[in-house]
């Protein structure tokens, strides 16, 4: 072996031991704060499921991982599932924690005001607050190559993308309603055009997507959620 060679498979070894002390610092992190809270109320449980689906997750992308992509995208589902913690600490009128490192794909805006819509006779609630009416959270990223903003929702309308890879006539029907360009003060599509296709094209050059979703290989619960991009996480490219 030439030093030069040697010198090479030194450094991939080190960038590699690198990675994944990284991803286990922030699952670490993750399982931390799930030991330490709990609560009754129907937002808290429900960010508290997700957090702990994405601690599960991360679990195994760790135990399987061998390359330096498979070590991030453990370490995306391990910072997606402390971004359903800070919106727990939130749900729960305490301070969220520190801000966490952007996420691939987390550039789909945020809610800002109350909205509800009717989609074939059924109404559907987003509101920038945790509240009886909306208490499932979702940190703003790509669905299945639409960008569903951070906030809190009335039903977690989005996860059948999430899961298939493709939108159901009925949930791109629920995403239409409520993120019409009427919406919000600066428009969803010129939000979205300018800042989330961006956002994700530069997370496909940088190789954090690994098929049909925004950087996160959530090997969760019977599928690949494909949900890297957390909304609390980074900037989200505009205002909804």
């Amino acid at each position: 072996m030439t030093v030069f060679g040697f010198g090479r498979r030194k450094r991939e070894a080190q960038q590699l031991a690198d990675a994944r002390e990284e991803a286990l610092r922030w699952y670490e992190r993750l399982g931390g704060q799930l030991m330490n809270l709990s609560g009754d109320e129907p937002a808290v449980k429900q960010a508290l499921v997700d957090a702990s689906e994405r601690y599960n997750a991360a679990g195994g992308q760790l135990e399987r991982a061998t390359t330096l992509k498979q070590y991030d995208l453990a370490r995306e589902t391990a910072l997606e599932g402390l971004a359903y913690i800070r919106a727990a600490r939130t749900a729960m009128g305490i301070d969220p924690g520190p801000d966490l490192p952007p996420l691939a794909g987390a550039r789909a805006g945020q809610i800002t005001k109350e909205r509800e819509v009717q989609v074939q006779g059924h109404a559907y609630r987003a509101s920038p607050q945790p509240a009886a009416g909306t208490p499932y959270y979702y940190p703003g990223g790509a669905v299945a190559g639409r960008g569903v903003p951070a906030g809190w929702y009335s039903e977690p309308w989005w996860k059948t993308a999430l899961v298939a890879g493709a939108w159901g006539i009925g949930g791109a029907l629920v995403f239409d309603a409520l993120f019409d360009p009427g919406w919000g003060d600066h428009g969803y599509d010129a939000a979205y055009n300018a800042g989330f296709d961006q956002g994700m094209d530069q997370g496909y050059d940088q190789g954090f997507d690994d098929g049909g979703g925004d950087g996160g290989d959530y090997d969760g619960d019977g599928g690949d959620w494909g949900d890297a991009g957390f909304g609390d996480a980074g900037d989200f490219g505009g205002d909804f």
